[in-house]
């Protein structure tokens, strides 16, 4: 009798946790991963997929100083297998002897011998930290990408939200925000999902992540209020737009330059 009693006893209590591990468990909820800028390593080596606008993006550098930096002038051509110096540099890209057309590809060999050439071939000291760039509608007007409600804001300090995120519907569509060029259009920055990156002077970029899908690509020119994309959740757990810009490599505020609604 007391050996039955034992044995229900037994069943009892795994029946219990059993119910308790399969109830409170679950999978991880699936969320952004938008944390301030990876500190960067001294050079980087360019993957397929990458453009010179990719990887300041990622770093937050200015463009045009990464690019001279590494003796790289306009449209910035890389390959991959290339190192590059991973800082900015100051001096007029005017002093840039070769253009982008005689850059030769490194071979797969000599890969780990031209990122030692790469990280010697640059002496200067790495400038001063900069201070957060000044923010104007001196650029000209900029419009909301989509017109749904704003879930997330901008936020500078600690784990940095670098943009805004806007809600919406699954394939509506996503306009640019101003006229520019599209200087990136993939997935290869993890986070973002479906990503474009558009160029509108100089100084100032615009970035449209978690796309369903990219209707330009690199190179095409778009007026302000072009259809770019379709909004999607690539890359997060929900239909929105994370909206970013960024001046000479600095995320700032998108309320700051959208019009107020």
């Amino acid at each position: 009798m007391k050996a039955t009693l034992k044995r229900l006893f037994s069943i009892v209590v795994f029946a219990i946790s059993f119910s308790a591990c399969t109830t409170s468990g679950g999978s991880a909820p699936v969320s952004d991963r938008y944390n301030p800028s990876e500190s960067p390593p001294s050079y980087y080596v360019v993957s397929a997929g990458d453009t010179l606008f990719s990887i300041a993006w990622r770093y937050g550098f200015n463009v045009k100083g990464l690019a001279t930096a590494n003796s790289l002038a306009a449209p910035y051509t890389i390959y991959p297998g290339q190192a590059l110096v991973l800082q900015e540099s100051t001096r007029a890209i005017a002093s840039v002897s070769k253009p982008a057309a005689t850059v030769h590809k490194p071979s797969r060999s000599s890969s780990g011998k031209s990122v030692k050439n790469a990280a010697a071939s640059v002496n200067a000291p790495k400038p001063a930290v900069k201070p957060l760039p000044s923010v104007s509608n001196s650029a000209g007007v900029w419009r909301w990408p989509v017109e749904g409600p704003l879930v997330r804001r901008f936020v500078a300090t600690g784990q940095a939200h670098k943009g805004i995120d806007i809600k919406g519907k699954m394939g509506e569509p996503v306009r640019a925000s101003k006229a520019g060029v599209v200087v990136y259009s993939g997935s290869g920055l993890v986070g973002y999902g479906n990503l474009l990156i558009l160029k509108h002077s100089d100084r100032y970029l615009s970035a449209y992540g978690h796309n369903r899908r990219l209707l330009v690509k690199e190179g095409d020119s778009v007026k302000a209020g072009t259809v770019i994309a379709e909004l999607g959740d690539s890359g997060t757990d929900s239909p929105k737009v994370h909206f970013e810009v960024r001046i000479d490599g600095k995320p700032v505020d998108p309320l700051r330059l959208l019009p107020r609604r």
